[in-house]
């Protein structure tokens, strides 16, 4: 049977386990120009993700259409507000690879949206995005008394 001690030194180390996914996850954070240019890519993308979500939901697609456009709308948001950054950026992957596969009039910029949405799951959201305010490195400063 482990000691009180021992029991306390294993809860920290599966503390420490559990935090180190979610920092690896969320681990771009740049600000300055390198932060512009992540901020303009996330508000390129959700943008145009917006837009031709949107627009196709209007024009009464098929079932499959209404799905793929409403998860195209839903990413296209998150991109925008900078929420669950990589998860958005992978469900724009899997959205306009869906896409591409589905209709050929548009296969550019399905490329290049699927492209966009690919590199910023690998990068991140950067410093200006709700992702950075919840999961951003924390500074503390103690003041002397």
């Amino acid at each position: 049977m482990p000691a009180f001690g021992d029991s306390a030194r294993a809860s920290d180390h599966l503390t420490l386990s559990l935090r180190f996914p979610l920092q690896r996850l969320f681990s771009m954070f740049p600000n300055g120009w390198p932060g512009r240019g992540l901020l303009l890519l996330r508000l390129v993308a959700g943008i145009f993700l917006m837009h031709d979500g949107l627009a196709d939901l209007l024009g009464s697609p098929p079932w499959g259409g209404i799905i793929r456009q409403s998860l195209a709308t839903g990413g296209g948001i998150l991109l925008l507000l900078g929420l669950w950054t990589p998860m958005a950026g992978v469900l724009v992957v899997i959205v306009e690879l869906w896409a591409a596969f589905s209709k050929t009039d548009s296969l550019r910029s399905c490329v290049v949206l699927a492209a966009v949405g690919a590199a910023l799951a690998m990068l991140g959201p950067g410093v200006r995005s709700i992702d950075a305010r919840l999961f951003g490195r924390k500074r503390i400063d103690i003041r002397e008394r």
